[in-house]
């Protein structure tokens, strides 16, 4: 069974979401604020966690910080909050997708299926399992990457692109064929995710992001990994 972890104040939506993630057969544990969220998350192992930003006791994205610090486990920020800077902060923070409310039931559980296929494991030929670069290495096996003799904090979904990208050296993998595999097939137009994922992962791999040596974008077509 999928477990998913709440962590919201408003009473009636959290009845709702329960609800309708319980007719789903996923189990749902639920939390008001920050910190028994962290207490939650640690305890119950969840396998997605559905988070407010605007919470009593702390502001979600350090609920965010404080999960990247000992987990990947995928991160659906569900906010009011609607300004672009603030979605970049909690995606930058460690979030894998940002929904503002009000928002379409249907949606966020396709969102929520979706984060869930991300985490599942990918098998890796022994050749592929470890990439080394003149600036960074990755161990696709541990899910590690580090730079400079420190470990970078990637998400999930950065994690996925990455290993997609990686695992195809020098070959083009087309916008449709990323959308598809990390978002699924609904996804397939929404390139603006392409787009915030892979400057993501430009801050914090390429040595100058603005001029990408590694992750390589094909103009209208899709993106190529150069090592």
């Amino acid at each position: 069974m999928t477990r998913v972890l709440v962590v919201e104040d408003d009473p009636q939506l959290v009845r709702a979401l329960v609800i309708n993630m319980q007719a789903r057969q996923y189990g749902v544990d639920a939390a008001p604020d920050g910190a028994t969220a962290l207490r939650l998350a640690a305890a119950r192992q969840p396998d997605v966690v559905v988070l407010d930003l605007g919470l009593p006791d702390m502001d979600g994205v350090e609920v965010i910080k404080a999960l990247r610090g000992w987990t990947r486990v995928p991160v659906l920020v569900l906010s009011a909050r609607t300004a672009s800077d603030e979605k970049v902060e909690a995606l930058d923070a460690g979030a894998d997708d940002y929904i503002t409310k009000p928002f379409s039931m249907n949606e966020l559980l396709a969102r929520l299926r979706a984060a869930v296929r991300r985490t599942e494991a990918l098998p890796m030929a022994p050749e592929t399992t470890m990439v080394t670069t003149s600036d960074f290495t990755i161990d696709l096996l541990a899910k590690k990457a580090t730079k400079g003799g420190h470990d970078i904090r990637l998400t999930p979904t950065e994690w996925h692109l990455l290993e997609i990208l990686v695992c195809n050296p020098g070959r083009l993998v087309t916008q449709g064929q990323l959308l598809q595999e990390v978002w699924g097939a609904t996804y397939s137009a929404k390139t603006n995710y392409l787009r915030v994922y892979m400057a993501q992962l430009r801050r914090k791999l390429e040595a100058d992001p603005s001029h990408p040596r590694y992750l390589i974008t094909e103009p209208g077509m899709g993106y190529r990994f150069e090592s």
